[in-house]
């Protein structure tokens, strides 16, 4: 059996807005992953370190107040400094076309906008993390 994906769930920044994330949060849940929810007005050092801490797969991001453009890099920056760039970095939130282009060109996996199904992101996690798996396996 394969081993479980272990993934933590976060709020950014001032946004307060959480019902979206708990949805995917309960999704990831329910097909079987780990799920760490950091919950509302995280900083990016206190999702890096919770990331560390937990030893997740990847990170998995809310942002729904237009930060994003500066919150996804500073998420990336920290993960840089702290060596841990293996773990996975996707989020959703209404970003528009132009600034998703540019976060996926900075690092981020993916990014899902609103209405995405919560299959579309469980199937992302999933192969995702088995890709990087396996490519530290060959290493």
């Amino acid at each position: 059996m394969a081993e479980k994906v272990r993934v933590l769930l976060a709020k950014p920044g001032l946004d307060g807005h959480d019902r979206g994330i708990k949805v995917v949060a309960a999704a990831f849940r329910d097909a079987g992953m780990e799920v760490i929810y950091t919950g509302l007005r995280q900083t990016p050092q206190m999702i890096v370190d919770a990331a560390i801490q937990e030893d997740v797969d990847a990170i998995g991001v809310s942002i729904l107040s237009g930060a994003h453009m500066t919150l996804f890099p500073a998420i990336l920056e920290e993960l840089k400094t702290k060596k841990a760039g293996d773990i996975i970095l996707f989020g959703g939130g209404i970003i528009p076309d132009d600034d998703k282009e540019e976060l996926l060109k900075q690092g981020v996996a993916k990014i899902f906008t609103p209405g995405a199904p919560t299959e579309e992101a469980i199937e992302f996690l999933r192969q995702a993390v088995a890709e990087k798996k396996s490519g530290e396996q060959i290493m």
